[in-house]
């Protein structure tokens, strides 16, 4: 028998709860992004250690993406049944096992594996969030926790850089996942005390057959206009600025631009700085916004086209692109960001988990093509006697040449469904 969560809105959280409830989940999404970023910093180490290739590291570093996908769909019709308390709580303990199993491991196979648990165990860390936020949140504040848990994932990207590379002579990698499992142990015992409970599931036969036969298949989802608009910008946009700023940035700077280990991890320190005050600016300004009648769309419909100019401005002059052009890039991108709140608000609220994922599903099925598919367009290309530069060009332009064509569909596809209210 399939539960089916009351179909009734829950009342808006008071401030002292909401800033106790944002905190607990902030903070575990911070070692979710920390995680996620990790390798751009460590796949220097990992090269040297264990031998890997770029298509190796793209692996690793993808199979992150690859457990986290996986558990969209499920996590979707989860988050809207049982709640996202529920949910969190128990998948954080997996990664935790995976971030343990990390430290251990002995082969690529084995830290491959590890990541995919480390991706199934944060899977819920943006989506129980926001699921939660649109349940007890106004629209306004939806818009403004939302930025500013991707500011909190920027400072975990941030910490990923130079404070890991600082950890690096006294812990070593392995020391550095010890310490990310007890961080989100603790993580756990705050979400617990922190988090209201979920209301109780209702068993209703009647209730839960007709939910299941409407949207446990996800069909009215994937057929929303204001889905099937998104879905390439998602894929190719979105998941490839997380692509580039969990993993490829850093082997550009080292294998294009010529810079040192030690100067990599301080421009991808500089990068997600950038990113960190940028979403704190989107989380000011995007209230604010909204009530002059400037959304998500015409922002996403105004911005998109300026990291598909910053990206050929770096492709033309592939070794001068440093941190600083790259920081402009990822800047830029952040304006998809805002397709995630507007997602949720054009589905009632009891499908609001289900979009959510649903697109989250779309975003990191990017990352994960995205990472490991440049690689091997790097090492094909090198295999076919590019020098290096060459290679990280042509597989960029590839890259470039799918966020044209996502931004023309968005741009060309028409204004999104109408927002259901609450």
């Amino acid at each position: 028998m399939t539960l089916a969560q009351k179909p009734s809105a829950e009342p808006y959280a008071g401030p002292w709860l909401a800033v106790r409830m944002f905190a607990a989940f902030a903070f575990a999404y911070f070692f979710s992004a920390m995680l996620r970023a990790v390798t751009a910093t460590l796949a220097p180490r990992f090269s040297a250690d264990l031998g890997l290739t770029a298509a190796d590291l793209g692996l690793l570093a993808g199979a992150y993406f690859l457990g986290f996908s996986a558990l969209q769909l499920p996590l979707g019709a989860a988050l809207d049944r049982l709640g996202p308390r529920r949910v969190i709580l128990s998948l954080t303990v997996l990664a935790v096992v995976g971030c343990a199993a990390f430290a251990m491991a002995q082969s690529l196979w084995g830290l491959v594996a590890a990541r995919v648990l480390i991706g199934m165990g944060v899977s819920a860390g943006l989506m129980a969030p926001l699921t939660c936020y649109r349940r007890r949140f106004s629209p306004p504040a939806q818009l403004r926790a939302n930025s500013w848990m991707l500011m909190t994932g920027s400072l975990g990207m941030l910490a990923s850089t130079l404070p890991v590379q600082w950890m690096l002579p006294m812990w070593g990698w392995r020391g550095v996942f010890w310490a990310a499992a007890a961080g989100l142990a603790v993580a756990i015992a705050l979400m617990a005390w922190a988090v209201p409970r979920d209301p109780v599931p209702m068993a209703s036969a009647g209730a839960a057959q007709a939910d299941s036969s409407r949207t446990d298949g996800y069909s009215d989802i994937f057929r929303h206009p204001a889905f099937v608009r998104s879905m390439p910008m998602g894929f190719f946009v979105y998941g490839g600025l997380i692509a580039v700023q969990a993993l490829w940035a850093g082997p550009w700077l080292t294998r294009v631009a010529g810079w040192t280990s030690e100067q990599a991890a301080g421009g991808l320190f500089t990068i997600n700085l950038c990113m960190l005050f940028a979403f704190m600016g989107w989380g000011i300004v995007m209230p604010r916004l909204a009530s002059r009648g400037l959304g998500a769309d015409k922002l996403m419909a105004w911005g998109l086209p300026l990291n598909l100019i910053v990206l050929a401005v770096i492709l033309l002059w592939p070794q001068r692109a440093g941190a600083g052009i790259w920081a402009l890039w990822c800047v830029s991108c952040t304006v998809v960001s805002l397709s995630q709140p507007a997602i949720a608000q054009a589905f009632p609220v009891t499908l609001a988990g289900r979009a959510l994922s649903a697109f989250n599903l779309v975003i990191f099925g990017g990352v994960f093509c995205l990472q490991w598919g440049i690689g091997l367009a790097i090492d094909a290309l090198q295999a076919a006697g590019m020098d290096t530069v060459s290679a990280f060009r042509g597989a960029f332009g590839i890259f470039w040449l799918c966020c044209l064509a996502s931004v023309l569909w968005f741009l060309r596809a028409g204004a999104p469904g109408r927002t259901v209210a609450r």
